[in-house]
């Protein structure tokens, strides 16, 4: 099967978000337009391990398409383009180069968070760069203190994918409230004159993803460009209204936290077409049989490849309750906000599941660096290790939700 081929995996896709998108836009959905330069990024996978940041031409590729813009506003000259269409999208890049897939779907995904700041901020992002993109690390990792019109910020910060071909960073840290005094959760977008990278990211799985450090040195930050995560999660910070589309009425938790699973989904996807091309092929040396013979071999495929419709079913379930959402089509309720906060977890969890199973069964050449096989497998257990979809403690917030117990405000 070619890069980004689909398997029975992808019939549970529904066409409501592909002609949302459609409707609003004259190009051909972001799918096809992804799907045309799918080979060109399977073919630098292994260079894009070798770099261990995303090569320039896969972003070259990207921008081309029109993919890193895809949540900027029309304002500022971006597409607005649907969501479902998106995710779909960077499921497929993920299936023919996870670490690309993981680095620019941050990228491009984080306009919506910049989207939610103030005009102001807005401005000094996409005002004399249209085309600006945005890294982050948003774990309160750096001290913020506040200082006369803004804030000093200082620290080192982790795994900020992509951040070599970023423009911007959004950093996390702790600010008093100041009406409880309590530490806040807050973030804070620097240009990139106000911070290093530093060459940290040596990893087994994701390699190419560039998860580098950030060090900021008591860089200053006006108080325009600082949000705190409640009023971003909550919609209320101060970008909430200056731009009328359905994309900017979606919580910034949802579209952040879709972005983890997707990749994972996608590398399995990888997984399922490395396996059945692997498995036509496949002779065993001992006993000389051809392994698409042997009944369990495929009995492992259409168990994985069951799990992946499942996860599939449940994902794109919860993006187009994102857009109905957005469109003032349905309303939040507890239900739906555990849902959306723990499924993202699951279905990661089942992408694991799926890979692991086709694994075992590949034989030993499949773990040499050459194969496929062995990066889809490293690169869905590195998505999976991410916080967000991180199942023990979705199960500790959807467990709570389910008992009728308070939230632990300790997770998010």
């Amino acid at each position: 099967m070619a890069p980004g081929g689909e398997a029975n995996v992808g019939s549970a896709q529904s066409d409501a978000g592909a002609n949302a998108s459609s409707k609003s836009s004259n190009l051909p959905p972001m799918t096809e337009r992804m799907r045309d330069i799918l080979p060109a990024i399977a073919s630098r996978a292994e260079h894009c391990e070798e770099l261990r940041m995303v090569p320039a031409e896969n972003v070259a590729a990207l921008r081309g398409i029109g993919y890193l813009r895809a949540m900027v506003p029309r304002a500022y000259g971006g597409a607005e383009e649907n969501p479902v269409e998106l995710y779909r999208a960077a499921r497929l890049l993920a299936s023919a180069c996870p670490s690309t897939a993981w680095a620019t779907q941050l990228l491009m995904g984080h306009s919506h968070v910049v989207a939610a700041f103030s005009k102001q901020a807005q401005d000094d992002v996409w005002g004399a760069n249209p085309e600006a993109v945005a890294c982050s690390s948003v774990a309160a990792m750096g001290k913020f203190e506040r200082v006369s019109g803004g804030i000093r910020v200082t620290g080192k910060y982790q795994f900020s994918s992509g951040c070599d071909h970023a423009q911007w960073a959004i950093l996390g840290g702790h600010l008093a409230n100041t009406g409880t005094g309590e530490p806040e959760h807050c973030l804070a977008i620097l240009p990139r004159s106000d911070y290093q990278i530093v060459d940290t990211w040596f990893a087994m799985g994701l390699k190419g993803s560039g998860s580098k450090d950030i060090v900021v040195d008591s860089a200053f930050v006006p108080g325009h460009r600082v949000e705190s995560m409640g009023a971003l999660f909550m919609g209320k910070s101060a970008g909430v209204g200056v731009h009328p589309g359905i994309l900017y009425r979606i919580p910034f938790s949802a579209i952040f936290g879709a972005s983890f699973s997707v990749v994972a989904l996608g590398a399995a996807d990888g997984m399922v077409q490395a396996y059945t091309e692997r498995l036509r092929g496949r002779t065993s040396a001992i006993t000389g049989q051809k392994a698409i013979e042997a009944m369990p071999s495929y009995m492992r495929l259409a168990e994985s490849a069951h799990e992946l419709y499942a996860a599939t079913l449940m994902l794109e379930k919860d993006w187009n309750e994102f857009v109905a959402f957005g469109a003032g089509e349905l309303e939040l309720t507890p239900n739906t906000m555990a849902s959306w906060r723990t499924n993202q977890a699951f279905a990661v969890k089942l992408a694991v599941r799926a890979a692991d199973r086709l694994y075992e069964a590949s034989g030993g050449t499949a773990g040499y660096l050459k194969s496929p096989v062995q990066r889809y497998w490293r690169d869905v257990h590195m998505a999976a290790s991410h916080y967000y979809v991180d199942y023990d403690l979705a199960a500790r917030i959807l467990g709570r939700h389910l008992m009728g117990l308070p939230p632990d405000r300790t997770l998010i």
